[in-house]
């Protein structure tokens, strides 16, 4: 797994004091929106999921017609 919990840890936290700038490991990395950065999250979310054997997260999208 190219991630840790560390990374997770300190994305999380950047995220919720609203900065940009996340240091974990004596490497700092400049994400360039909040959008940005939680998307980081989300993806590495979901990879951790899948390898510790949870089932990948499904999307659907509802869609309507008039006919």
């Amino acid at each position: 797994m190219p991630w840790s919990e560390e990374e997770l840890a300190a994305l999380r936290r950047a995220y919720a004091s609203g900065t940009s700038r996340v240091s974990y490991d004596g490497k700092s990395i400049d994400y360039g929106t909040a959008s940005d950065l939680l998307r980081r999250i989300r993806v590495i979310e979901a990879e951790m999921a899948v390898s510790a054997g949870q089932p990948k997260p499904r999307r659907s999208f509802a869609r309507f017609s008039k006919g």
